[in-house]
């Protein structure tokens, strides 16, 4: 397997950097990825329009062997895949990357800087299994008998029926 976990070397509708430049990978190569949403019309494709240049400019400078734009309805996604996280850090770190991540158009609601491709990444380790949610999730106890009260006879409780016998002397 090649850089960045795919067979030949690259993904589809991705651009890749100049190998030449003497770069080996000794481990697996980790893709990370900055998600900017529109908080307006058209304010993420605006965005990428500024910074496009900047950021693969420093994603190249800083030993970045891929990455890739995506448009999708709701913004912008820049993913890159760096060798080590070291090289990542020292991208996020650059003062472009900063200037650049802190013009987006929504910078509390609209960014998103993460590990892994965009959208279904998935977790770099497996998960764990979840209890299932149906039938065998949890077995339920068994209905217990109902309680079944008679409320023709009652009885008196003691400081009633003191009362009572109380009156009845005094009606005598």
């Amino acid at each position: 397997m090649a850089a960045c976990g795919c067979p030949d070397g690259g993904y589809a509708n991705s651009e890749r950097a100049n190998r030449g430049i003497g770069l080996t990978l000794t481990g697996m190569a980790e893709w990370w990825s900055i998600e900017v949403f529109d908080s307006q019309i058209q304010a993420a494709l605006s965005w990428k329009d500024s910074y496009r240049n900047q950021l693969v400019e420093s994603a190249i400078t800083s030993g970045a062997v891929e990455w890739a734009w995506t448009e999708h309805r709701h913004g912008v996604l820049f993913e890159v895949c760096f060798p080590d996280e070291l090289r990542w850090q020292a991208f996020r770190d650059l003062p472009g990357v900063q200037a650049a991540l802190d013009a987006v158009p929504d910078p509390v609601n609209g960014l998103l800087v993460y590990r892994g491709r965009g959208g279904g990444a998935g977790a770099r380790s497996p998960r764990r299994p979840k209890p299932s949610a149906g039938a065998g999730a949890l077995e339920l106890p068994e209905p217990e008998a109902e309680r079944v009260f008679d409320l023709t006879v009652a009885e008196l409780s003691d400081r009633a029926a003191r009362q009572a016998a109380s009156r009845s002397a005094v009606n005598l």
